[in-house]
């Protein structure tokens, strides 16, 4: 997984792709984290991503960098505790603006039975799970 981590990181810009009932909504994200050896995203709870996910949990995100994609899919469970919010606000400290660990906005959700896919138009594609 920290290979997957890594990854997202240094693109910067990933897209999660979530479903409003039959249609699908794709939006760019920026957050990414790991904590207690899960990977995190972090978004607002009165935002539609987090309605969509709550609906139906099962997402994918993709990122591009330096003529490689990655995939990620699976589901994307919330995690209402302090600490996974403090220690994703820790790393990205410029959300401390919009975001606090304890107000009833702030949320981070963690990929349950993930799958990364790296993919070039160079090489096989490379699957791990998580």
């Amino acid at each position: 997984m920290k290979e997957v981590y890594d990854f997202l990181k240094s693109a910067g810009t990933y897209f999660l792709a979530t479903v409003e009932g039959d249609q699908p909504r794709v939006r760019p994200f920026g957050t990414i984290d790991v904590f207690e050896d899960k990977l995190y995203i972090q978004t607002g709870k009165v935002k539609d991503v987090s309605k969509q996910l709550q609906a139906n949990p099962k997402a994918e995100l993709c990122a591009f960098k330096d003529g490689e994609w990655l995939r990620v899919s699976g589901e994307l469970v919330r995690d209402d505790r302090t600490e996974p919010k403090v220690h994703m606000l820790d790393n990205y400290p410029e959300l401390k603006a919009m975001y606090s660990a304890e107000d009833d906005n702030t949320e981070v959700l963690y990929f349950k039975n993930a799958t990364a896919t790296f993919s070039s138009f160079t090489s096989a594609p490379r699957t791990i799970k998580f």
